[in-house]
């Protein structure tokens, strides 16, 4: 039986694979991925069946963790953000060597326009990278589809298979029609040549020649696949080329039936099949896809005619930030100028009255006080730097804090500030949250204890991942133990709440570990304001 639900693409997804026999669901939070292992964990039938889906301490653990499950034959998943998947590299690229056994599908959501992301890398490079399939949807029902589709495919072609969504689509929500009965979960069983699974060289040729011949079937698949569509029409002056919720923009631009040619791509390696038959059929192409120009890059690529082909690097496309159906309007205007004619412009316009609402801490946020009193201790030093981390610190940069000098990639603080410290610069400082420090700032910090480096490591610990909406952190409760488990000098990693009163004591505290010249480790503890109300409200 078919039932309909309004859900999230993110949501789509995730129930998807439930329904598709997951057996286990593993991710780090990361704006837009987070709903789709939150899903899991609320579902009813997947806490019915005891699926796997705690938060893993980072990407490349989650991955590796859902390479283990495959291993031994039950279908997993695991999501992140794109820049998560370079943190999940190591593992990723080395998953295709080994192969899936069960089903694999590795989730990379991509924030096109930097919505909260420091970059707006493309994850299709990871997979052309590492020579697996990869799929794309374009609406939240083939992201549903996808995911059984995607276990079968993994399964049937004995590898991992990349599912690359946008923030647009997973988050926004749509009509979606959904199965009501699910399938069982796979039995445990092995790889049928557990050799492959051990990279050591002498294995890893063999199966680096068979990856090299399977991307024959791979290609096969792709030009097979239900997902990439070739639609004719009737003015063959131009092709058009889209991938993923470009089609959507597309097909809003001439109110669904466009007059050109397309070739629709939601599923790689490219389905060169559809593509010859468009680069045949058209006076010229243009390639409309949200991303970077990994689809035009390919095609320019190609021997052929000469033939005109348009898209992100030839300008006629925007290349940077999220498309919208009015900069595909504007892109196939530039290609075929009397387009215009029959184009669709009648389109809500963005609305200008609405007020800006830049980012900010949240009043009562316990990394305001921590600011505060770290910005009046440094004031009595000569050019102290201050070296920032991925958070809802982050947010020290703005004003009124001006605090933070960098912030490059999670856990970065601590190594930058100890490079720094190497370079001589004094006071050298690090903040880092605590999810972040279990998530990358450990090594980072054994390195500087082991050369005790002449620098002060802050872990603002709020007792949750704040940013992406209060899950669990890996840490809580862990933080002082680790710092002396690795080896931090007991006498200077010290402790102190980050409450107002504390102010004066928080300053001078700083001020004597900023003067111990070695390596010292202040916590500054505070729960969330927002993970501190929703625990309040749920007592009463």
């Amino acid at each position: 039986m078919k039932t309909k639900q309004l859900l999230l693409g993110d949501e789509a997804l995730a129930l998807g694979a439930i329904h598709a026999g997951l057996s286990g669901a593993y991710a780090y939070p990361g704006t837009p991925s987070t709903e789709i292992l939150e899903f899991v964990q609320k579902n009813p039938l997947a806490n019915e069946r005891k699926i796997h889906s705690h938060w893993s301490s980072n990407e490349k653990t989650a991955m590796e963790e859902a390479l283990g499950m495959s291993f031994c034959g039950k279908r997993a998943m695991t999501s992140m953000k794109h820049v998560g998947m370079n943190v999940a590299a190591d593992p990723f690229v080395n998953s295709a060597m080994t192969g899936a056994n069960g089903g694999l599908l590795v989730i990379a959501a991509d924030d096109p326009s930097m919505h909260s992301s420091q970059n707006e890398q493309d994850s299709r490079f990871y997979a052309d990278f590492a020579m697996i399939p990869a799929l794309e949807p374009s609406t939240q029902q083939e992201a549903y589809d996808m995911a059984r589709y995607g276990f079968e495919l993994s399964e049937r072609l004995g590898i991992p298979v990349l599912t690359r969504l946008v923030t647009r689509l997973s988050h926004s929500r749509a009509v979606v029609e959904t199965e009501t009965d699910a399938l069982p979960e796979n039995d445990l069983h092995y790889p049928a040549n557990p050799k492959q699974w051990v990279l050591m060289p002498a294995m890893s040729k063999v199966r680096n020649r068979a990856l090299i011949a399977d991307q024959l079937r791979f290609a096969k698949a792709s030009d097979e696949s239900p997902f990439n569509l070739y639609h004719e029409a009737h003015d063959h002056r131009l092709g058009v080329i889209v991938n993923g919720i470009a089609y959507n923009y597309l097909m809003e631009c001439f109110g669904g039936e466009c007059p050109f040619p397309v070739v629709k791509i939601s599923q790689y390696p490219l389905p060169y099949k559809h593509l010859r038959r468009l680069y045949d059929s058209c006076d010229a192409l243009i390639v409309i896809e949200e991303g970077q120009p990994f689809i035009e890059q390919k095609l320019l690529g190609l021997d052929n005619s000469g033939k005109k082909i348009m898209g992100k690097l030839s300008g006629h496309v925007q290349r940077d930030g999220e498309l919208n159906p009015d900069l595909v309007s504007e892109a196939l205007a530039k290609a075929v100028p009397d387009v215009k004619s029959v184009l669709d412009t009648d389109r809500h316009e963005a609305s200008e009255t609405v007020a800006p609402r830049p980012p900010m801490l949240c009043q009562g946020c316990g990394h305001r006080d921590v600011y505060g009193a770290l910005n009046d201790a440094l004031a009595l030093y000569e050019s102290p730097k201050v070296f920032g981390d991925i958070g809802c610190y982050t947010l020290g940069f703005l004003k009124p804090f001006n605090a933070i000098d960098t912030c490059v990639d999670m856990g970065a603080s601590i190594t930058m500030a100890k490079g720094a410290a190497d370079a001589g610069q004094h006071p050298s400082v690090a903040i880092i949250g605590d999810s972040t420090f279990t998530h990358s700032g450990m090594t980072g910090l054994l390195d500087a204890i082991n050369e005790d480096s002449d620098m002060l490591v802050i872990i603002s610990d709020n007792l949750t991942t704040g940013m992406t909406g209060g899950q669990d952190s890996q840490g809580t409760g862990k933080i002082e133990d680790i710092c002396l488990g690795l080896g931090a000098d007991p006498a200077h990693v010290r402790t102190i709440d980050s409450l107002p009163k504390n102010h004066d004591a928080m300053m001078a505290l700083f001020k004597e570990e900023i003067d111990h010249h070695g390596l010292s480790v202040v916590v500054s503890r505070r729960e969330c304001i927002q993970t501190a109300r929703r625990h309040a409200a749920g007592k009463k």
